[in-house]
Order: C-alpha cells, then sequence, then structure tokens
C-alpha cells in the first residue's frame, strides 16, 4: 500500500499545477494505485467540503481561486487601455478578481460584454489578481440599460429608466438572476427577435429604487461612473503618510493662508492670502498667493492610485455623495488643506498692480498650514460687517483678500469674459435622504473672489509651462461655430433683441446683449440661448485659448484632487522647475492626446450624471404635487413639444406637442418656436406660461406638463384636446386623481 500524501501535499501540488489538476492527474503525480484512488477520492471531498478547493468541471483549484480554463465577461478597459474582465461564475466570499484579458493580434476584437473562454493564471500586481489569455470568444456583449424590474406570469420586464428610452425589454425564462418585483437591475441584452420587444439578461441586481441613495447610484450606473475603488488603490491610500518634512521645500506656514468652500465641503484642496505689495515701485499694488494641495506627491506616475485617477477623471458630485477621483485617506485628509494641519503644497506668489494688472509670478513647492477653514456664506458676512468671524481674521486676512479682489475685478471687467450668471440649484436632504427643498444657491463676491484668483494662477501656469516649452493639457474653450450664432440671432430676435452679423464675434458682444436682456422677462431665456451657443470647454495638449474667459492661454491648475487634468499640470510644473524627481514622464506626455480625450469624456459623463441626478430629486419632490399649477417660462421647444421651467424649482418638464389642441404645430430648429398652422399662435423662448403638472416620475426625472396659459393668455378647454396624429385626451381632475392613486399604491407595494 502506498503512503498517501497529506492534505497539505496535495493541496501545494494544486496550486503548482493548476492547468491539470484533475483527480487522475493527482494520483499520477502521487503514485496512488489501485484501492488507494478509493481513499484519495476521500481526501479530495474533505477538501471540497472544508472549503480548500473547489471543482470546476473535471478540474480542481484552490477555493478562492479561479481555475485554469474558465469563462470570462469583459468589463471595460483599465487606464492603458488594457481589457479587464470578471470570471462568469464566483461562488467564494471573497471579493470578485479583476482580471486583465492579454488577446494575441490573431484574436476577434473584444468588448464590454463580450463572453470568452480563456486560460488564466494568479499573479501578483497592483491592479489585478489575474491574466488570461483568450482561448475562444463564444458570445458578443449586447447593449445595457438601468431599469425596474417587472415580474410576469411567465416572461419579466424591465422598464428603462432613461428618459430618452423608447421601449421595455423582455426578461425570458431563467434569466432574470432572482431578481424581485419592483427591484432596479442592470441588463444586456440579448439577441434580437425578428419583431417585437427587445429582450434582456438581468446581470446586476440593486435593491430598491425607491431607496433615498438609490438617486445618485441610478446615475453612476447609467452613465458608468466607478462607485468603489480596486482593494490595491485603497492599500495604497491607507499606506499614505503625512508629510512632516520641510527638505527642499520652500516654508509657506506663516503666511496667512485661508481656505474657502461651501459649508458642506470634505475637501479642501486650494488656499489663498493677499497682502499690500512693499515694493516702493508698486504702489497701492498687492501680493497674491494660492497654494493647492500638492498631490503629485501621494499620486506618483504608474501607482494604482494614479492608474485608477485616470481611468475615473475627475470626482463626480451628487447631492447626497460623491464619486471622488481619489480615496478618502487622501481626499479629505492628507490632500485636504485642513485648519491647522501641515501639508506639502504647489503655490504661486502673484504680484498685481494697484488695477489688478498682473506684473510677475512665481511657483514654488512648499509646506503650508491653513489658518482657517471658512465657508462663502461666513466669510460675506463678515466683511459685510455682519460678524461671526474673529475681527483680527477679518482685518489682518479678509481686508487684503477683498482689496486685491476689487483690484483683479477692475481687470476682469477690462477684459470681459462672458458674463453669464446663470441660477443654480441647490437640492435640500433630511438625514434619511428625502428633499425637504429646491432652492437657489446665492451668488456672493466671497464666491467669485476665489474664483477670480483661480483663474489667474491656472492662467500663472498655462504661461510658465508655454515659456519653459513644457508638454502640458490646456483647458480649451473655443469660439461658438457660424451655425451656433446663426440658431443666437434667430432665437434671441424672437425676443425683440439683435446680434448684429458681419463682425469677428467676442464676448464684449454677447455681453451687450445679455445687458439688453437684463431685467426683463426675457432675462434667464437669452442667457439659456448664449449659453446653448457655446461650444464644449475640453481639455486639450494644444493651445485653441478660451473664448469664454477671453483668455489666449489657459490650463486647469487648482484642483488636483478632483481633476486629473490638474495632477497632470502639477507634474509638468514640477519638471520645468526641476521641483523634484515625480514630475511629468516620457510615457505620459507621449498619451497627452489620449488622457487630454478621456478626461474630457469622464467629465461629460459626470456632467450628465449630475444633471440627471438632479432632476430625479426635483421630480421626486414634486410627485405629491401632481395636480397643482406652476408658473414658468418656455426654455425650449421640440418636435416632441415645448420644454417648461418652471419659476420655483428651476425644474424643466415637458408639454408634448400632443397635448397642444386640434392644431398642426411646425417647430422651427433654427428660431427655436412652435407654431400653430390654424391660428398663428406661437411658442417661443421666454414666454411666460402657466402649467398643470400631469405626472412626475422619480426614476427617470421626467416632468409632464399641461399647458393652460401663455403669456397672460389663457389656452380654452377645445385647444386643449387634441393634437397632431390625434393626440391623447388631457386627464381631467378625477382621472388624475386616479392615476396618482394607483401610482402612490405601486410605489408603496
Amino acid at each position: 500500500m502506498t503512503a498517501l500524501p497529506s492534505k497539505d501535499d496535495i493541496l501545494d501540488w494544486i496550486r503548482d499545477n493548476p492547468d491539470a489538476a484533475g483527480k487522475r492527474e493527482i494520483a499520477r503525480a502521487f503514485g496512488i494505485k489501485g484501492s488507494d484512488r478509493v481513499e484519495l477520492k476521500r481526501i479530495l471531498r474533505e477538501l471540497q467540503d472544508e472549503g480548500h478547493i473547489a471543482k470546476h468541471r473535471r478540474s480542481l483549484h484552490p477555493s478562492g481561486a479561479l481555475p485554469p480554463v474558465t469563462m470570462l465577461r469583459i468589463t471595460g478597459t483599465d487606464a492603458d487601455g488594457e481589457l479587464l474582465a470578471r470570471p462568469e461564475v464566483w461562488e467564494s466570499d471573497d471579493p470578485v478578481p479583476v482580471v486583465l484579458v492579454l488577446p494575441k493580434k490573431s484574436d476577434p476584437a473584444m468588448g464590454p460584454g463580450d463572453k470568452v473562454l480563456a486560460k488564466t493564471r494568479a499573479v501578483k500586481t497592483e491592479s489585478h489578481a489575474y491574466e488570461a489569455r483568450p482561448i475562444k470568444k463564444i458570445a458578443a456583449g449586447g447593449q445595457r440599460i438601468i431599469g425596474i424590474y417587472r415580474r410576469g406570469s411567465h416572461t419579466g420586464r424591465i422598464l428603462p429608466i432613461d428618459k430618452r428610452a423608447q421601449k421595455e425589454w423582455i426578461v425570458p425564462p431563467g434569466e432574470d438572476h432572482g431578481a424581485k418585483e419592483g427591484e432596479l437591475v442592470e441588463a444586456e441584452s440579448l439577441p434580437a427577435p425578428r419583431s417585437g420587444l427587445p429582450r434582456g439578461r438581468i446581470v446586476e441586481r440593486h435593491g430598491d429604487p425607491g431607496a433615498p441613495r438609490q438617486v445618485s447610484l441610478i446615475a453612476m450606473v447609467q452613465h458608468q461612473i466607478p462607485y468603489e475603488f480596486p482593494e490595491a488603490v485603497l492599500a495604497e491610500a491607507n499606506a499614505a503618510k503625512p508629510f512632516k518634512s520641510l527638505g527642499k521645500r520652500e516654508d509657506l506656514r506663516d503666511l496667512p493662508l485661508i481656505t474657502i468652500d461651501p459649508a458642506d465641503a470634505r475637501d479642501h484642496d486650494d488656499a489663498i492670502a493677499a497682502m499690500p505689495d512693499d515694493d516702493p515701485k508698486n504702489q497701492d499694488g498687492h501680493v497674491v498667493w494660492v497654494a493647492i494641495a500638492d498631490v503629485s506627491h501621494y499620486v506618483k506616475p504608474g501607482s494604482a492610485l494614479d492608474r485608477e485617477a485616470r481611468l475615473r477623471g475627475n470626482s463626480s458630485y451628487f447631492p447626497n455623495r460623491v464619486s471622488p477621483m481619489l480615496p478618502e485617506d487622501l481626499s479629505a485628509d492628507l490632500c485636504s488643506l485642513k485648519e491647522g494641519a501641515i501639508r506639502p503644497c504647489i503655490a504661486v506668489r502673484m504680484v498685481l498692480d494697484a488695477d489688478g494688472n498682473k506684473i510677475s509670478h512665481r511657483f514654488t513647492r512648499g509646506l503650508m498650514r491653513s489658518s482657517a477653514a471658512l465657508a462663502y456664506e461666513s466669510v460675506q458676512a463678515a466683511v459685510d460687517g455682519r460678524g461671526g468671524l474673529p475681527d483680527d481674521l477679518v482685518a489682518d486676512v479678509l481686508t487684503p483678500l477683498y482689496a486685491a479682489y476689487r483690484a483683479v475685478a477692475n481687470a476682469r471687467d477690462r477684459r470681459q469674459p462672458l458674463d453669464l450668471d446663470l441660477p443654480e440649484r441647490r437640492i435640500q436632504l433630511s438625514e434619511t435622504g428625502e428633499v425637504t427643498a429646491i432652492a437657489y444657491r446665492d451668488r456672493l463676491d466671497a464666491h467669485r473672489l476665489v474664483e477670480e484668483f483661480m483663474i489667474l494662477a491656472n492662467v500663472c501656469a498655462a504661461e510658465t509651462l508655454e515659456d519653459r516649452k513644457t508638454p502640458l493639457i490646456y483647458r480649451t474653450h473655443e469660439e461658438p461655430s457660424p451655425e451656433k450664432l446663426d440658431a443666437l440671432r434667430d432665437s434671441v430676435e424672437t425676443v425683440g433683441l439683435t446680434l448684429a452679423k458681419g463682425q469677428v464675434l467676442k464676448t464684449q458682444h454677447l455681453n451687450q446683449l445679455l445687458r439688453s436682456a437684463r431685467g426683463t422677462e426675457h432675462a434667464e431665456a437669452v442667457s439659456m440661448s448664449v449659453l446653448r451657443s457655446q461650444m464644449q470647454a475640453y481639455y486639450a495638449p494644444q493651445n485653441f485659448g478660451h473664448f469664454g474667459l477671453n483668455l489666449k492661454r489657459y490650463a486647469h491648475f487648482t484642483s488636483p484632487i478632483r481633476r486629473y487634468a490638474d495632477l497632470i499640470v502639477h507634474r509638468a510644473l514640477i519638471s520645468a522647475l526641476n521641483l523634484g524627481k515625480d514630475g511629468l514622464e516620457g510615457d505620459e506626455i507621449g498619451r497627452l492626446p489620449e488622457t487630454s480625450e478621456h478626461i474630457s469624456q469622464t467629465e461629460r459623463r459626470s456632467m450628465d450624471a449630475e444633471r440627471d441626478t438632479v432632476d430625479r430629486y426635483v421630480a421626486a419632490y414634486l410627485s405629491d404635487k401632481e395636480g397643482a399649477e406652476f408658473s414658468g417660462t418656455i426654455s425650449g421647444t421640440s418636435r416632441a413639444g415645448a420644454f417648461i421651467r418652471l419659476d420655483e424649482t428651476g425644474a424643466d418638464g415637458l408639454v408634448p406637442i400632443s397635448s397642444l389642441g386640434s392644431d398642426y404645430f411646425h417647430h422651427d430648429r433654427d428660431s427655436n418656436t412652435l407654431t400653430g398652422e390654424r391660428t398663428g399662435r406661437v411658442l417661443g423662448l421666454g414666454m411666460p406660461v402657466t402649467v398643470r403638472l400631469i405626472e412626475a416620475t422619480p426614476v427617470t426625472g421626467g416632468l409632464i406638463l399641461e399647458l393652460l396659459s401663455i403669456d397672460g393668455s389663457a389656452m380654452t378647454a377645445k385647444s386643449r384636446g387634441r393634437g397632431k396624429g390625434g393626440g391623447r385626451r388631457q386627464l381631467n381632475r378625477a382621472a388624475l386623481k386616479r392615476k396618482s392613486a394607483k401610482r402612490k399604491s405601486q410605489r408603496r407595494r
């Protein structure tokens, strides 16, 4: 009888031979024959029962590990564009491993959602636990949606939450992933039938869609914004230590630097200070310091933190949470310029003359200590003489800051950047996450002060890097296209204003238009039209100027905690000014075009997600006000109908064109109007209206409105009948009550 190996011996052999770990191969390796095979089978069964090994088909592998050949699902790419995947089946309680897929050139193209049979091997890297070589691409990935699951007697359905989605999805038997009625789910498409609704397989379950935290989660899932950090990234952030040694840095700890942020801010990445210039040649001049958290000290090129920061591109801010670019150990602690804490920084010292013109500037890598963490409202109150802050802080710190700001504001007025001052909505939430109010944020001089100093520091960064001929990422905003300007002219002509042709457009021309509308009922509509005429700002390694700010060069430098572009600019300054060995490297420089395109896309993704989240919160706030009447203005038109912005909340809702009556309405895209063919009635930008809220859908953020009056002229019952294509009958009060009661009953279930 052959001496049987111990359990530890068998486990060691399985780990060393992942490609050949079947019962037969184990017996052959240890020379086990005859009746001893029965005893080997018992030992292997015990190892499985004890959770040490798992069986996949005929292959054995250590529990909590992938089998040597397994099915993977491509989930996306990492910051370097390499394919990432996760196993289709994972029965361990350990976190699902990240798999780096390494296809050969001869392999078919692969993308998110694709199913791949692959040969895997364990690796020890910070970003992934396994590498895989594809054997065969099993199925192509399809479209993904997020929606509400409805269980049927035979099949299920998914109601998409995206307002732009036109169709429900069918979930065939066996493809529901155990989803419950009314649950928020994520699904991928299955091969489509020749006719009928699309079909899908549920791949993720996200729980109760009505839970307060789900509002932002829906947006993050829908727009593919990461909301969890990989373990390697968290471990790297957790290992970071506070910076205390001055070394070769400049000591800025005695400067009266302060941070000014929203009252609920969790990170503070910029600090400011100002003082009169004591140079007799610069009479009544100012010295302004802007100190920015030195994120580059903690986030090294090529590290797990750096790869994840680049992948995210920026932080995303929602009313109830933040999806940060960096883990909280850094973003809210070591890289945050907390009051009284010693922090590494990269700072710029700027000398201004009495008129706010910049005379000179220099960058330094320093060590600082914020003397106060202040909120915009408290700063403004103190400067206005309403108290709340120590007198010495006001006299010694805030007064010089505001003196320098007034000079910079004069220079700004001469420069004439685009003067769009649109109100910003603020969602107020209870402790349980319910919407308690929707208000507009006050626009204070304290906001403008910080903004102007940040703009000035960003200009200094771009100028320094250009002078040193160092590659960088610019913040670019090109002038409006001729087509957009023509549309703007047509739009403002409907409210009696003009934008002259035949001249090189400058921001001062648009500002003149905005001033003409200011104080009138058309002010917001004109501001929105000017905003729509603007090109999308983006990041680029080439300098195309910044039209909106009326600046020849501009680079984001002031927020490296929440924008990857700023981190790149910090590294570029370190290299250009010989401030350390952690500057911009050759590989990074070569990838600047790809990085610029990527972070421009992640910025747009965050903006869309943040806007959708606000829309959903507003719809939730208004959902119990169905049937109520509101005043508003027409903010836009389309073939679908008229968009109305409600005065009280700033919410946007749709008056369907089918509800506008028996008249046939033509949509003029250039003038942004709807015109009745028979009546000649025109619905255009800025017209004051009264509407009734017919339906508010929190999951999608959609509002459906009924138009009651335009510009003080009531819509008659006849005109609110049927529209183009038959339309739909308007809900009377009884029907409205029935519909509202039914919807509330569904929400309770």
